[in-house]
């Protein structure tokens, strides 16, 4: 007996509820990277290359997280895009969805260059005679950081904080919360840590507040 498409059940494909716990994960393993990174690499500009050797642990270890935050974080953009639902503008989302993408390839990209410059050492140990290559290497690792990546972070809060107030999927305070974050990513040039830190854990602020919402609409 033949069957049409029309006697199929099919069903529609969920997001898993727990899928939000995607930008916890997230916020702990890019934290940690990052500072693995910061303790590994002087921000001194004249600093000795004496780091290369001390660091490369650190540095290794960084590196295995970064590739399962990244992961983890297309993950959360997929959980907040599922939220928004039919809401979901599309100048808005473009911004959103763009400058997420910006931002995790430029993390890859200097992640990248770190453990080029210690495989680079490690092959050839001379390779800090010419100091002038792991400076470019390092000055070009805090430019995308500090000044691109964070500036892409920024505009990922401010466009998701807008599409947030425009349809009232997120509570108010959450959005004032996410501009004032926002505006601190985009205004400030700092190589200070703790202003590097203020992107992952905005994503676990809000991939609690997802899980909490969750929670209640089960109760």
């Amino acid at each position: 007996m033949k069957i049409s498409e029309t006697d199929i059940d099919y069903r529609r494909l969920a997001t898993p509820r727990a899928a939000a716990i995607a930008g916890i994960l997230f916020g702990v393993l890019f934290t940690a990277s990052l500072i693995l990174l910061r303790s590994a690499i002087p921000a001194d500009p004249n600093a000795n290359t004496q780091w290369i050797e001390d660091g490369a642990p650190r540095i290794g270890i960084a590196l295995d997280l970064i590739p399962f935050a990244g992961i983890a974080f297309l993950w959360f953009m997929g959980v907040v895009r599922d939220r928004l639902g039919r809401n979901e503008d599309q100048f808005f989302s473009t911004v959103f969805f763009g400058s997420g993408l910006l931002f995790l390839a430029m993390v890859f990209v200097y992640t990248a260059i770190a453990g080029a410059i210690v495989t680079g050492y490690r092959l050839n140990p001379g390779i800090t005679l010419d100091s002038r290559v792991i400076y470019f290497g390092r000055a070009l690792m805090f430019q995308l950081s500090n000044v691109y990546a964070l500036r892409m972070a920024g505009v990922f809060m401010l466009s998701l904080g807008t599409i947030w107030l425009r349809t009232g999927v997120m509570p108010r305070w959450l959005v004032i919360l996410t501009y004032l974050l926002a505006a601190s990513l985009l205004l400030i040039i700092n190589l200070n840590l703790w202003i590097t830190l203020i992107f992952p854990a905005w994503v676990m602020i809000i991939s609690v507040e997802a899980l909490v919402l969750n929670f209640r609409r089960l109760t």
